[in-house]
């Protein structure tokens, strides 16, 4: 199961540094200055243009490269930006490709700009390979913070924010996509997806199912014009989208922590059943007491049952 993320306040002397910049990798020069060389990673935004910070235009403009996960799309960013930059593709289909490359340009002192199509890179992308080739290279690494769609969903949903855990995106086999819902029941956070509009009505049934009934939110089209968030259990939002059809824009989807439920005859169950269909009794019994707390020795019995 993924960690939970905990989120919390900035405390005493945690806040913007004044000082000047270092000139390393973590400190960079105001605009017009030569950048340090090292790895940069730029969050751009996920809707509205206005977002991009002040430091991420210095390190882009400033980059000797850029590399993104499409250049067409990066590239249009930039021109809209009035910065020009030498672009690279580096994405899950050319990652091991081009790896090695950019890592020489650094070691020959280049500084590397790494963003994502919008957002956070490494969030649901591959950048975190090349972040851990420039740690072992010993290539200084640092982040220019920024939009996150999963973020700005989670602090729009009206959810618990005190523990997270971020999920990504849920397989597209619906099988493998209860299975993987199932597996997170326990989990004493609040989870946040990234789906498929196309995918949306069917995935929040999944949840509703392997979950319960929870309090959701789905966050769309975010920090653009027409952003909207629905909320509500995720059996009624299935629904809505069910009958009202796919959403337009990127999806994020929030769903509450547990509620400390009870777990009737019929659901525990249904959970064995569905268990069964791929694992062995002792397996099936092992993962739903791991996501009821019941007593396993009591589950066992209860899946020979069912087999048989």
């Amino acid at each position: 199961m993924p960690k939970a993320a905990n989120s919390s306040s900035d405390g005493p002397g945690t806040g913007p540094d004044t000082a000047e910049p270092s000139g390393g990798p973590g400190g960079s020069k105001p605009a017009g200055g030569p950048l340090p060389g090292g790895l940069y990673l730029v969050a751009t935004p996920i809707g509205n243009i206005r977002d991009i910070s002040l430091r991420a235009l210095d390190v882009l403009a400033a980059a000797d490269r850029v590399a993104c996960e499409d250049t067409r799309m990066t590239g249009k960013l930039l021109s809209l930006l009035g910065i020009g930059a030498d672009l690279a593709p580096y994405h899950d289909h050319n990652a091991a490709r081009a790896l090695p490359g950019l890592v020489r340009r650094m070691e020959a002192g280049a500084a590397v700009a790494l963003v994502s199509d919008a957002g956070t890179p490494l969030v649901s992308d591959p950048g975190y390979r090349l972040v851990r080739a420039c740690i072992e290279a010993g290539i200084p690494v640092t982040a220019v913070p920024g939009p996150s769609a999963g973020i700005v969903g989670l602090i729009l949903s009206g959810l618990p924010t005190d523990k997270f855990l971020f999920a990504g995106f849920p397989p597209p086999k619906p099988a493998a996509r209860r299975k993987e819902f199932q597996s997170l029941r326990a989990a004493p956070a609040t989870l946040i997806f990234q789906e498929s509009a196309k995918r949306l009505a069917a995935s929040l049934a999944d949840m509703a199912a392997a979950l319960g009934d929870r309090e959701a939110a789905v966050a769309r089209e975010l920090t653009k014009l027409h952003e909207e968030v629905r909320r509500g259990p995720l059996g009624e939002l299935a629904d809505h989208y069910r009958t009202k059809g796919p959403p337009k824009g990127e999806v994020v989807v929030v769903v509450g922590p547990p509620s400390g439920e009870t777990f009737s005859d019929e659901a525990v169950d249904r959970m064995l059943r569905d268990h069964l269909q791929t694992l062995r009794v002792r397996d099936a019994a092992a993962a739903v007491a791991d996501l009821t707390g019941l007593p396993r020795k009591r589950l066992y019995a209860r899946a020979l049952e069912l087999k048989d």
